[in-house]
């Protein structure tokens, strides 16, 4: 057990330098919405760095064999906790609202941001399952690779992070330990190895904040264009040096 507590204090204080990264940069947040920096690619990139290398390392396979054995030796009963958990973050999104807990956004405009993000975050671990075929340790199918339940529950807990870190940063810091949480119990139930949830990690906070990124586009699709002008018709008099009479003509 000494290697997943080893494990979970460094996704820990990685998570907490991301969010301490994010506190550095509320300045880019320009009429409520994310702006792109490369400096928010750095944690995801590096956690979906590490279980993309862990594919081909041996050392890193052994890592994830030894740890995963550890864990099953301490295992008196699976707990099916995390098919629950990993939604939690999401949830609270719209549970703080109906408390009245002001966000960054309203309602919809969070729906937005929310709904593009686990579009691209099932898009994404879909397609890496399907071609990395790897076998979970459970040895029931072989689409080990990521972990869909830890990417769902960190894309939530970092939208959460975003919208209520000014509210209360306690908001998310939960959220990121509800993550967590979740893709510890995937290992503890045998349905993952460690590398599949460090993945899937930085799967779902890339994918949460490239839901702020898209948001100028996303958001026009669900917004009515408003005609920029308004016209009216009028009778207007006139005469062309033979003729006289009333025209019908529109005013802009």
């Amino acid at each position: 057990m000494n290697k997943l507590v080893l494990c979970l204090f460094f996704l820990s204080v990685s998570l907490h330098a991301q969010q301490s990264e994010d506190k550095n940069i509320d300045t880019l947040f320009v009429n409520k919405k994310l702006q792109f920096n490369h400096k928010q690619l750095i944690i995801p990139t590096v956690f979906i760095g590490y279980g993309l290398i862990s594919l081909e390392s041996g050392q890193l396979k052994s890592f994830n064999s030894d740890l995963s054995q550890e864990v099953s030796e301490h295992i008196d009963e699976k707990l099916s906790i995390d098919d629950f958990s990993q939604y939690v973050p999401m949830a609270s999104l719209y549970g703080l609202s109906a408390l009245g807990v002001k966000g960054k956004n309203n309602m919809k405009d969070k729906t937005i941001i929310l709904a593009t993000s686990y579009l691209l975050m099932g898009l994404t671990v879909n397609a890496f399952k399907q071609t990395a075929s790897v076998k979970r340790p459970d040895e029931t199918s072989l689409n080990s690779f990521p972990s869909g339940h830890t990417a769902t529950a960190f894309m939530g807990a970092e939208i959460l992070y975003q919208e209520y870190k000014e509210a209360s940063v306690w908001y998310g810091i939960a959220g990121y330990i509800i993550a967590a949480g979740t893709g510890t119990f995937r290992m503890y139930n045998n349905r993952h190895w460690l590398s599949d949830v460090v993945a899937g990690a930085g799967i779902g906070i890339i994918s949460a904040k490239a839901g702020y990124w898209l948001y100028p586009i996303t958001s026009k699709w669900f917004t009515k264009k408003k005609s920029t002008t308004n016209t009216k018709t009028a009778f207007v008099p006139f005469y062309d040096g033979k003729n006289t009479g009333f025209g019908l003509i529109k005013i802009f």
